[in-house]
Order: C-alpha cells, then sequence, then structure tokens
C-alpha cells in the first residue's frame, strides 16, 4: 500500500503530540511538514530525528502555515492534519477550504486517537477559551488533593520554543529550573504558581516519556493533573475531566475549536469571574452547559483578586501588563489587572502602544484589537528586552502587573510596580471539596499521602 503524503497544520504543541502517538513509527503514513502558526519564531525549524524515530532521519521540516497551498502541491500531499487550537469555527474551515483547493484531504484527529493512558488516576483541567482561568482552577484542585495528604503532579500543555530534543522531558521543582530550562515568560507564567506552591510540574515535548516519567516522580505521585493549554483536550485519559468556561466571552464556547470538545466532555463544568461577569452573560454560559453536556455537574465561582501594594494605584496613571497570549489569540479585552486596577480606582489606564519597540510593536500589528493593555510578550530573550523597553519607555506613573509571575525577577522596570494575583472561589455547592472527595474515594487514594 503506498504511504500517504501528511502535513500536521501546528504551532508547537498539539501537532507535535499528533505526530508522537499517532504518525511515529507507522509505516502507513510519511509526515513531510510540519506548518507552524500563532507562535513567533517557531518556523524554518527541524522537529528533529531524535524525536522523530527511525522512519525520519533527515528530521521533519517545519514551514510558516501561510506556504500550505504551494507545499501540498510541492511535496505530493494527500491529507493535512489540523492540530492547533482556539481557532474560530470559520477560520478552521478557512483552512479546510484552502486544503481541499490544492488537492488535499482535511484532517482532525480527536481525543481517542491521541490520549495517553496513565497509570495513575488523571484529573485534565481544560477550557473553552484561552484566559479562561484554567491555571488557578488547577491549583485549586491541586491544594484539595494536597489538603487529603495525596502527592500530586501536575503535567503542563506543551510549550516547546527552544531545543526540542533538550525539551523533551523537563521537571519544575525550583525557580532555579526556569533558567536551566531556558523558559520563556510564557512558560513561567504557567510554571511559577505551581512551584511557589511546593507542586512538582512537568512539560515538554514527548508526552508519553514526560507521563511516565511524573508517575515515577521521585517525590511520589499519587493523582496526575493536566494543567491544559489555550483550549486543548487533554492529551491523556481522564478519569476526571473539568472545563472552565468564561462568561466574559459567552457563546464562545461553542464556536471555537477545540473548546466545544472539552465543553460536551466535561464531568464538571466551572463557570468562573461570575464577581467581573453580568448577570444575563453567566446565564447564557449556564444555559449552553446545560443543552449541550446535561450530566455535567456545574460550580459557579469568583476569581478572586488580591494586590501587593493596592494603595499605589488609586488615582495614578496606570500601564496595565496582562498575560500575552489571553490579549493575543484569547482575545480578552481586560485580565486580572484591568479588574484590579479599575477596582482599586487608577486615574487612566495608559496607552503603551506609543511607546513599543522591536516585537512588542509587530505584536500589536498582528493583533490590533489589543487596545490599551500591554501583552507580557516574551519568547525569546529579544521579546523579552523589547518588553522591558517598552515598560521603561511608557509616561506612566505604576505598572500593574496581571500576569501570573513577578516580571521584576527577570527584567528591570524603572517605575513603581505591583503585582495581581488571582485564585479560584467557588460560590455553594457544588464544589472542589465535594467533587475531590468524590474522586478520592472512588480511587481508593485515601491515606496514601
Amino acid at each position: 500500500m503506498k504511504k500517504k503524503n501528511i502535513i500536521i497544520i501546528g504551532a508547537a504543541g498539539r501537532d507535535f503530540h499528533n505526530f508522537n502517538t499517532y504518525y511515529r513509527g507507522n509505516e502507513l503514513y510519511n509526515v513531510v511538514a510540519f506548518t507552524a502558526a500563532q507562535i513567533p519564531d517557531i518556523d524554518d525549524r527541524k522537529y528533529p530525528t531524535e524525536l522523530a524515530g527511525n522512519l525520519y532521519p533527515q528530521g521533519i521540516p517545519i514551514y510558516p502555515q501561510d506556504k500550505l497551498p504551494e507545499l501540498i502541491k510541492e511535496l505530493k500531499v494527500d491529507e493535512c492534519v489540523f492540530a492547533y487550537s482556539d481557532i474560530k469555527y470559520e477560520a478552521v474551515m478557512a483552512i479546510s477550504a484552502i486544503v481541499n483547493a490544492s488537492g488535499a484531504d482535511f484532517t482532525l484527529l480527536g481525543p481517542k486517537s491521541t490520549s495517553i493512558k496513565s497509570t495513575k488516576p488523571v484529573i485534565s483541567v481544560c477550557a473553552v477559551r484561552t484566559g479562561s482561568g484554567k491555571s488557578q482552577t488547577s491549583r485549586k484542585i491541586i491544594e484539595t488533593l494536597m489538603e487529603n495528604n495525596l502527592k500530586v503532579v501536575a503535567i503542563r500543555h506543551p510549550m516547546p520554543y527552544g531545543n526540542l530534543v533538550a525539551q523533551r522531558v523537563q521537571r519544575f521543582a525550583t525557580v532555579d529550573d526556569f533558567k536551566k530550562h531556558h523558559c520563556t515568560i510564557e512558560e513561567m507564567e504557567e510554571y511559577e504558581p505551581h512551584v511557589e506552591r511546593g507542586n512538582i510540574i512537568y512539560a515538554g515535548v514527548d508526552y508519553e516519556d514526560i507521563l511516565r516519567a511524573a508517575e515515577t516522580d521521585p517525590d511520589g505521585c499519587d493523582v496526575i493533573v493536566w494543567d491544559g493549554g489555550n483550549n486543548d483536550f487533554s492529551f491523556y485519559e481522564a478519569d476526571l475531566s473539568v472545563t472552565v468556561v468564561d462568561p466574559h466571552r459567552p457563546g464562545h464556547e461553542l464556536s471555537y475549536y477545540p473548546g466545544e470538545v472539552n465543553l460536551r466532555i466535561a464531568d464538571v463544568a466551572v463557570i468562573n469571574k461570575i464577581d467581573s461577569a453580568t448577570k444575563e452573560a453567566i446565564a447564557v454560559v449556564e444555559e449552553n452547559i446545560k443543552k449541550n453536556n446535561h450530566g455535567a455537574k456545574i460550580i459557579k465561582a469568583e476569581s478572586s483578586i488580591t494586590v501587593d501594594d493596592p494603595e499605589i494605584i488609586k488615582g495614578k496613571r496606570v500601564l496595565v501588563v496582562e498575560d500575552g497570549p489571553t490579549l493575543t489569540h484569547g482575545e480578552m479585552k481586560m485580565g486580572a489587572g484591568t479588574i484590579a486596577a479599575q477596582r482599586l480606582g487608577a486615574k487612566e489606564f495608559v496607552d503603551p502602544r506609543p511607546y513599543t519597540v522591536g516585537k512588542l510593536k509587530d505584536t500589536f500589528n498582528i493583533y490590533p484589537n489589543i487596545g490599551i493593555l500591554l501583552p507580557a510578550m516574551g519568547y525569546g530573550e529579544q521579546q523579552l528586552k523589547d518588553l522591558e523597553e517598552t515598560i521603561n519607555n511608557t509616561d506612566c506613573d505604576v505598572v500593574v502587573i496581571g500576569t501570573p509571575i513577578d516580571l521584576n525577577r527577570i527584567i528591570n522596570i524603572n517605575k513603581p510596580s505591583t503585582r495581581v494575583h488571582y485564585e479560584l472561589k467557588e460560590i455553594d455547592s457544588p464544589n472542589f471539596n465535594e467533587i475531590i472527595k468524590d474522586f478520592i474515594k472512588s480511587h481508593n487514594l485515601k491515606n496514601k499521602g
């Protein structure tokens, strides 16, 4: 049988996982290329042979997604596999039209084809959109498990933007590990809150190897918590599936791929941010959950916000720095920093756009609807320098840091600043204490810590 030539359309995450679980070592297919989107500076590389396996002694090239039509023709491609997340349905089908018009089939691989089974119980935390509150939900679940004397290991959705071979399996136990693994801001935003609480967190490229390392972690492991990325579904078969829904973007739970998948397979749906969303928006989201997953338990929760130095915000002209992906492909118009500044009486939100430099200027050109917030972009050393220079250039009184990491630890800010923290706070019942109690009982996990 003739091998099918495959292109995997991705963004350095789900695409590599789909290859590793479905195509690597599969004699029926020949993956001729990956294409890259969403994340800067990841195209024009190779998926290395050390990860690609014996069938690919030269590795697999990575091209920009805009070359897709010509690649399909030049490489005689039979099938293109779409493999990244947080995309409007219209955009997914627009790519499908490009693929079909160029002569190839268009494929979406689902959880059954790509999920790995663990030897440990797994709780997955996913979302319907980037920026819904997955990380704070994961932290709440982990804290609840730890209160029951269970050893928890978190595994984070991939963000491999550097040396892929070196990033095959990464373990983070201390802040020093961020430097060891050359982490970007986007990676630190996800890992630091776990490490600060004393949790072990794994990430990388090869999620079979990562899972086996986590299961046998030297500090022990009773439960795996999958901390999802964007609105992707879990890489692992989950024994308890949790999906976070955002009433700041009502209706998006039914219009973005693959977020609706997460909504439909959830055992628990968390309506987050009810303290800052309208009643009407909360009602829309709740109704959509009930219509499309009538078996899901619904938790309503606030995103509880605290500020290190609240006094310096009142009456001041503030520059608000928010989580990068939440503002870019997450399309959010506010974050924790914005809400904190509003509540604490900031006089004015300063527009950073006149002060942007380098790659940050490019970010605003690519995502013109970001507005007057500054995304904490730091995929590489140059972006980090551009972020520092932009903040220091901006004519403001105070910098409000709404990202999950301490920016002052990695860049030098030349004006007063304060960090904003946010945690999940459930309202009434059901809540995670009840749900985790049932989970522990059903998996016979009591007294295993």
